[in-house]
């Protein structure tokens, strides 16, 4: 048995044991090769390759379907490009963004503990375009207190759209006056400007314009006036003025920059492209019509030597076509490819609807067909010299001073940008696209997903709130800026 005496020694023993590893445990146990403050250059290409990459994905599984670009075919029932929208079809962009966010979040903390202004005014600018898209498809979204879980905020409250571009657009305005090109991005080469400060400051300026336009039927936004002083203030606010400056992610196929498609043959599979969207560019003679879409083919397999495609919400009950409809080119979606942020293209369309509404001095044809031949060559084709005078295509080409022919040019130019032809139709109306019998929601195109039920449902105060703000959590909810 043991003594009283050697057990109070060993208990002894133990305490100063236990003290002294405890006295430097931390130190000891400190990995010397791993960082203990983060770097804001080492969010920054995850956080663009994987916003890009879910926005191109976005666009060919949503937009292409409710804007008439193609659709599910054959398609039995249902479907998105019949406005059946389901309660589960913004998961996947709600859950992703504020993912992404989460990241800006902290990009944005760790460059202002660095005083680094230039990675600070690029943290602003992607919170802006990534907050812009979010609150575009489902309106009132949390914001100030979002991405907060550290502090103990884990059912945040909602702002309203306006709160949120008054906010993201006051970012972007913040984000130009900081940009300094004598301080160079030196954490890490960035995939979409190659840490080009002035190439940034310009997208900066781009996406002002462009999320101006999108808010400016609030005249208490101010918006005509903020863009007439970027346009005529190159100095102060450049932004993209040739083919090269537009923010286009290059993937080359090589880690990082991968296809975001894991198997390329799943962007071609049982699919076809609408009706609405071949025809005009059967009418304009297009170019990017090869670059775009096959031949279509007869019953048998063989090549028509034509592009045609299958109406959107078509009936279920209609006859099959005695064809196979065109499809995309599988290039779309293997590398080397791209990945479109925001185009020079779109820039210039907006300089034409402006000079056209009379808001800028400006030349509205110039800039409209400035728009149309970036838009052509952003895709590798060249634009016919004929194209805006030739005969058999001028009816649907050239300028005619209406906002019409503007919108239906960028309708295109727009092709493959994330939502954005979902969201410019929902400003404008434009381009007028065919109503079809088998469409559902009274022929109504959707104009917002509904709220996650994982949203409504864990932070239920919050939701009913914002729900009664907008009128309802309904996809016919016209959203702030609509009205």
């Amino acid at each position: 048995m043991l003594s009283k005496k050697y057990i109070l020694i060993t208990l002894f023993s133990l305490c100063i044991l236990n003290f002294s590893c405890t006295k430097d445990f931390e130190e000891i146990n400190t990995d010397p090769n791993r960082i203990s403050q983060i770097s804001p250059g080492s969010l920054l290409n995850p956080v663009i390759y994987d916003a890009a990459g879910f926005n191109t994905l976005r666009a060919d599984a949503f937009t292409f379907d409710i804007m008439q670009v193609a659709l599910p075919y054959p398609s039995v029932a249902g479907g998105v490009h019949r406005y059946d929208i389901s309660e589960n079809a913004g998961n996947s962009t709600w859950n992703t963004y504020y993912r992404l966010l989460s990241n800006v979040k902290e990009m944005l903390t760790a460059s202002e503990k660095a005083k680094d202004v230039n990675y600070q005014a690029v943290a602003l600018t992607l919170n802006a375009w990534i907050y812009s898209n979010i609150t575009d498809c489902f309106g009132d979204i949390p914001m100030e207190e979002a991405s907060r879980g550290e502090e103990g905020i884990f059912k945040p409250k909602f702002n309203t759209q306006q709160e949120v571009y008054t906010k993201i657009l006051a970012d972007l305005e913040k984000a130009n006056t900081l940009y300094d090109p004598t301080k160079p991005m030196i954490y890490a080469t960035d995939i979409l400007f190659a840490n080009n400060i002035t190439a940034w400051r310009k997208f900066t300026n781009s996406l002002r314009l462009r999320l101006l336009l999108r808010v400016s039927k609030r005249t208490e936004m101010g918006s005509f006036a903020k863009m007439v002083a970027i346009f005529n203030d190159a100095t102060a606010n450049p932004i993209f003025t040739n083919l090269n400056d537009g923010a286009v992610l290059k993937l080359n196929g090589l880690t990082p920059t991968v296809s975001p498609w894991g198997r390329a043959i799943d962007f071609t599979s049982f699919r076809a492209t609408g009706g609405f969207f071949i025809d005009n560019l059967n009418s304009f003679n297009d170019p990017r019509r090869a670059k775009w879409n096959s031949f279509s083919r007869t019953v048998t397999g063989a090549s028509t030597n034509t592009y045609q495609g299958i109406p959107s919400g078509y009936s279920p009950n209609d006859p099959a076509p005695n064809f196979q409809p065109s499809n995309f080119n599988i290039a779309l979606a293997t590398a080397p490819m791209i990945s479109l942020v925001m185009t020079y293209a779109e820039v210039e369309f907006i300089r034409a609807e402006l000079a056209q509404r009379g808001v800028i001095t400006a030349d509205a044809k110039l800039a409209y067909e400035k728009g149309v031949k970036a838009a052509v060559e952003q895709w590798g084709a060249v634009l016919p010299i004929d194209y805006f005078t030739n005969a058999t295509t001028t009816a649907s080409t050239n300028y005619n001073g209406t906002l019409q022919r503007i919108m239906l040019q960028k309708y295109y130019a727009l092709f493959f940008t994330d939502y954005q032809q979902w969201f410019e139709y929902r400003r404008t109306g434009l381009p007028v696209l065919p109503k079809n019998a088998g469409m559902l929601n009274n022929q109504i195109l959707p104009v917002r997903f509904r709220f996650p039920t994982t949203v409504s449902s864990n932070n239920r105060d919050n939701y009913l709130k914002a729900v009664e703000s907008m009128g309802a959590d309904d996809i016919n909810t016209k959203l702030w800026w609509e009205k």
